[in-house]
């Protein structure tokens, strides 16, 4: 049974992140994708200039709509943008017994902030808790926890468990920020971790590869996978994206990755 994933996010008119590429990284995993918006951006490869929220009630109505009709096997949470949205989903989402990943979108690529910093704490108290996994990446984990950006292994795993003990089940702590060759993430569970390991791309398609790594691993638990194997089956889907991303002719700043390089491929 193909399993169906609702993405709960901010679109981004470029196609490289938000509600866009979770719908690409959910069907290129296998999954039917679903999506609740909760923002509009004016953005390119080269930035955002305007995001224009979605009021709280309606991104509540979305997702009731769902929930009405469609049996939900996984959501993925990324850009909320304020505290009223974050507690609308969190309303929303009560009594769901699907796994819920929450990739704590904060700010763009390009470094345009997506999250009021005043809304920090409503998703500390009113997400974390609900999630299954979360996945932010080095400088998020510093926000969250309002501490220096992890600088090595050591720092992260740390953090990794300053997180964990915010109440989600699993912390999936990507590395990709730090120095060197390589970009390990760290998955943390109760008792339990594990080094996903990974040779830094020299690419400039990364745009997005937050928001395409969360998809994908939402669709491939529901999938039946458990998180350790979804995990590592998601980093290599998003390694092989950034790698085949030079296939693409898109912008000119931070280019999208190939959501699709395993089902296309380029002409002789």
């Amino acid at each position: 049974m193909i399993p169906n994933i609702l993405s709960i996010a901010g679109s981004d008119p470029s196609g490289g992140a938000g509600i866009q590429a979770d719908i690409k990284a959910i069907s290129a995993n296998g999954g039917y994708a679903m999506a609740a918006i909760t923002g509009l951006t004016v953005q390119n490869t080269r930035g955002v200039t305007r995001v224009s929220l979605t009021a709280p009630d309606l991104v509540r109505d979305q997702i009731a709509a769902i929930r009405a009709d469609i049996h939900i096997d996984a959501v993925k949470i990324g850009m909320l943008g304020d505290a009223a949205i974050i507690k609308a989903v969190a309303e929303a989402l009560t009594g769901v017994t699907a796994p819920i990943v929450l990739d704590p979108v904060m700010v763009a690529k390009g470094g345009d902030r997506l999250l009021e910093a005043a809304a920090m704490a409503a998703l500390r108290d009113r997400l974390l808790p609900m999630a299954a996994v979360i996945t932010p990446n080095l400088p998020e984990a510093a926000d969250l926890l309002g501490q220096p950006e992890a600088r090595d292994r050591a720092e992260m795993q740390a953090q990794a468990a300053a997180l964990l003990s915010l109440g989600p089940k699993t912390v999936l702590l990507k590395g990709g920020h730090l120095s060197g060759g390589e970009s390990p993430d760290l998955l943390l569970q109760a008792g339990d971790s594990a080094w996903l390991e990974g040779t830094r791309i020299a690419s400039g398609n990364t745009h997005g590869t937050g928001c395409t790594l969360s998809s994908a691993l939402a669709t491939l638990i529901a999938s039946g996978f458990d998180v350790e194997e979804a995990a590592r089956r998601a980093k290599t889907y998003v390694t092989g994206a950034i790698a085949g991303a030079n296939q693409l002719r898109v912008g000119t700043g931070h280019g999208p990755t190939h959501h699709f390089h395993a089902l296309w491929h380029a002409p002789d």
